[in-house]
């Protein structure tokens, strides 16, 4: 069974707004959501890096209790985006509880905040401990939170997959779910990723000398992806969620069709697990485009991972070189968002779709001037005014986990 597989709504919550008139609105303008990083957060005293992609969405739990009791923001997040996207959908409640209705959705490592919470009771002394401990704070924190907390507030019955491969796990949502709904193993698939506010993460990153410091008196002007003066990526926060129909079943229902899933691949480098493979990266993106059956001509836009990273930024431009030259433009939209982790690659596709929609490429945030070994591709540097036919999103992992997805504005 191959079956055409469609995208019949969106939601987001993302550092440059929550609607798409807010997210068009600050990719059209060059607005950045990057934003001084809190000061009274655990470790922000520590780290070097100060610059957070930061949400301005209130954790308000506007959810009955017997829901709420076992979220932490990063499930909230989650299920507030699936709550406007069912809405947007219009599907009714006997369908969501069929079993044809799936959940692909994932969080790099559930909530820290919850984490540290266990944590912190089992080694204070001064605490009952174990007594302290909660039931609802695991259920809060671990890493099928976001999933499970989706199926349990909206009644969902059918296929769960919860990817947890950092940056690359709300794109392998959206490509299994596409897989699952390809091959008829269901109807229709919500797929997404959240992360929530977290400095555990920014100071991994910051060990790793990973992060951006040198910019942390002018938030807004990181991450820079591929230009010289780029010092590493920023740490950020959010949530997307797209829905996956098979195309007879949204036909038939009258849905709202607004983009359609054509191909995805994901693979693993085989060798290190920080450093990005050239190899990798590029098989990974000529087995996409075999996947979606086009050749690399026909791509109109790249959305790169580009998180502003020394090497990543240099071997990913090579790659695309090497497999798709220099003609389609490409940009690299964390520049905007910052890195919202598992969040990535839905918030990415999620942008894309509405350029798509509007006619129009942004350009990467402060690119002022390409770094010599990243100059072999067809750089956005300002906004184009583009219709944008096919798209790739792409992302990378550590782990060494790459993936490539391949959307398409829809054609009856």
């Amino acid at each position: 069974m191959d079956r055409r597989v469609v995208i019949t709504a969106e939601a987001s919550i993302t550092p440059i707004g929550n609607t798409k008139e807010q997210i068009v609105k600050s990719l059209a303008e060059g607005v950045s959501g990057v934003k001084p990083l809190r000061e009274d957060e655990f470790l922000s005293e520590f780290v070097h890096s100060k610059v957070f992609g930061t949400v301005d969405y209130p954790i308000d739990y506007d959810f009955d209790r017997k829901y709420r009791k076992t979220m932490g923001p990063v499930a909230f997040y989650a299920c507030q985006v699936v709550k406007e996207l069912l809405a947007k959908a219009g599907l009714d409640q006997e369908f969501i509880s069929s079993g044809r209705l799936g959940v692909a959705f994932g969080s790099i490592h559930g909530s820290p905040l919850m984490q540290r919470e266990i944590y912190k009771n089992l080694f204070d002394k001064t605490s009952t401990r174990f007594g302290s401990v909660r039931a609802v704070n695991y259920l809060k924190s671990m890493v099928h939170t976001t999933a499970v907390n989706i199926t349990r507030m909206f009644q969902i019955t059918g296929r769960v997959i919860s990817s947890s491969t950092a940056c690359t796990t709300s794109s392998q949502s959206i490509g299994f779910g596409y897989e699952m709904v390809k091959f008829g193993l269901q109807d229709a698939m919500i797929c997404g990723g959240a992360d929530e506010y977290d400095t555990t993460t920014v100071a991994i990153f910051d060990n790793l000398l990973a992060c951006s410091t040198a910019y942390n008196d002018r938030p807004h002007l990181t991450p820079r992806p591929f230009d010289a003066d780029r010092d590493g990526l920023v740490v950020g926060e959010g949530s997307g969620a797209i829905l996956l129909e098979e195309y007879e079943f949204a036909k038939k229902r009258g849905a709202n069709i607004i983009g359609e899933v054509v191909g995805f691949a994901c693979n693993n480098n085989g060798g290190d697990l920080i450093l990005p493979s050239l190899e990798g990266i590029s098989t990974v993106l000529r087995v996409g485009l075999d996947s979606a059956g086009i050749g690399p001509e026909s791509i109109d836009f790249i959305s790169a991972h580009a998180t502003g990273t020394k090497m990543g930024d240099v071997l990913e431009a090579q790659a695309i070189e090497r497999v798709y030259g220099n003609a389609a433009l490409v940009t690299g939209l964390k520049s905007y968002t910052g890195h919202t982790m598992a969040a990535c690659g839905v918030i990415e596709t999620i942008l894309t779709l509405y350029m798509m929609e509007k006619g129009f490429v942004a350009p990467t945030l402060h690119l002022d001037q390409v770094d010599p070994r990243c100059e072999g591709i067809n750089h956005a540097q300002q906004l184009f005014e583009k219709p944008i036919r096919l798209a790739s999103i792409q992302n990378f992992a550590f782990g060494g986990v790459n993936t490539s997805l391949f959307v398409k504005a829809f054609d009856s």
